[in-house]
């Protein structure tokens, strides 16, 4: 694309990385009016990556809004219980946390394979053109009215913000940096110095399979071992497929249920990997015309599963301020200041949410063994709930049919006493 005088065209984003992410970005950004283009590195939408994503009444109220929660749920696994056992498979706690969830809050979520859900988002977009495939950003140039990102063909694409969806491992991240550099040297070696928390204390096995009889329904798997020294950002670890199967000939004889090996899982697997599992939470997301979104910015093991439901919640959060900025302005261009008022905004709402959630970390097994069995049946769904009622929904769109739940979400609160003060 040539560049263009931004006075002869609308506000424009940039978003890098087509995962849940940013194609959750560009369903919001395409109901909310604004124009945008996704570029994504893959040949595919929805690679055979990764296994599943839980998501929570949150992410379903806000994929409710942009009309693609009855697919999802069409394809995806009711969420009901959560089983805490034993390594011989003895059950020691049985409760019906996501059963207490929709009691909460009206939905009690669902558990999908991440590329089916990824393929939905993508169907789901009104505007298809604006995700593209195959389009690795090389290099980002700040410019006198706004921003260019220049892909590794040539091509440049010109806009007034980027958004990094591009992951823990994030690219735009590194760039931004750079450019903080140049003015700021100082201030942005200690950004880099503070990105050292984002580490990886664990890695998982994890694995996709057939539909089981002992289960009923389609598998998936993440086993999860403690590495003997943390990993730290920039350094990152690879693994191989052979690799994979040593790991998992060390658990092959651990039950799964009563009578399911995790021998029997591997042997019937679709595909499987062995990656780490980096978490921290940046304290600096964005700088000059770029602002970090998702994983790049925040990153959370997935023990308790609010990694994905974040990322969706940081991007409503984002769109809401964008979609309110653009209509109070009434203009084409957002100033260098407005951006950086907003996106300074969008932090300080998201970093002490994000710093909210629960990372078990080392401790999860003790509080699997001794604490979470001798809590009251409700304690831990009341603890999520205590997360979930405070994210967001986009302001922008009704909510139409989305079922209530017994709890007030915190965005539709009014004054005087809430439905949910046994929580606080």
């Amino acid at each position: 694309m040539d560049s263009q005088d931004s006075t002869a065209r609308p506000f424009r984003v940039i978003v890098v990385g087509g995962g849940i992410a940013g194609l959750v970005a560009s369903n919001c950004l395409q109901r909310a009016g604004i124009d945008h283009v996704v570029l994504e590195k893959r040949a595919e939408i929805a690679p055979a990556e990764g296994a599943s994503i839980s998501l929570y009444s949150n992410s379903a109220r806000i994929l409710h809004q942009i009309g693609c929660l009855e697919a999802v749920e069409s394809v995806g696994a009711p969420a009901n219980r959560v089983k805490f056992r034993l390594p011989d498979g003895t059950i020691i706690s049985d409760v019906g946390l996501f059963e207490h969830l929709k009691e909460n809050h009206g939905n009690s979520g669902v558990i999908i394979e991440r590329r089916r859900l990824m393929q939905i988002l993508y169907d789901n977009l009104p505007t298809k053109s604006l995700v593209r495939t195959g389009c690795s950003v090389k290099g980002l140039r700040l410019v006198e009215d706004g921003i260019e990102a220049v892909l590794a063909d040539g091509t440049v694409e010109i806009g007034d913000m980027v958004i990094g969806c591009d992951g823990v491992h994030s690219s735009v991240r590194s760039m931004m940096w750079d450019y903080s550099n140049k003015t700021t040297p100082l201030v942005a070696l200690q950004r880099r110095k503070r990105c050292a928390s984002m580490k990886a204390n664990w890695k998982v096995l994890l694995l996709t399979g057939p539909a089981m009889p002992e289960i009923g329904h389609h598998v998936f798997t993440f086993v999860t071992f403690r590495l003997k020294e943390p990993v730290i950002w920039p350094r990152r670890m690879f693994y191989t497929a052979q690799d994979a199967e040593q790991l998992a000939e060390t658990v092959a004889s651990y039950p799964v249920c009563e009578s399911l090996l995790f021998g029997e899982l591997w042997r019937k697997r679709e595909r499987a990997s062995l990656v780490n599992v980096e978490e921290g939470v940046l304290d600096k997301w964005h700088f000059g015309r770029i602002v970090l979104a998702g994983d790049a910015a925040h990153k959370v093991t997935f023990h308790m599963g609010f990694g994905g439901n974040s990322s969706i919640g940081s991007i409503a959060t984002l769109c809401n301020q964008l979609k309110k900025e653009i209509k109070s302005h009434n203009e084409s261009s957002l100033s260098p200041s407005t951006l950086e008022r907003l996106f300074e905004s969008y932090q300080t709402k998201r970093h002490a949410r994000m710093k909210m959630n629960p990372d078990l970390g080392y401790s999860t097994k003790l509080l699997a063994r001794w604490i979470f069995p001798r809590l009251p049946e409700r304690y831990l769904s009341d603890q999520f709930s205590k997360i979930i009622k405070r994210e967001p929904k986009l302001e922008y769109i009704g909510m139409g049919s989305f079922p209530r739940g017994q709890l007030t979400w915190e965005d539709e609160a009014t004054t005087g006493n809430s439905k949910d003060e046994d929580l606080e």
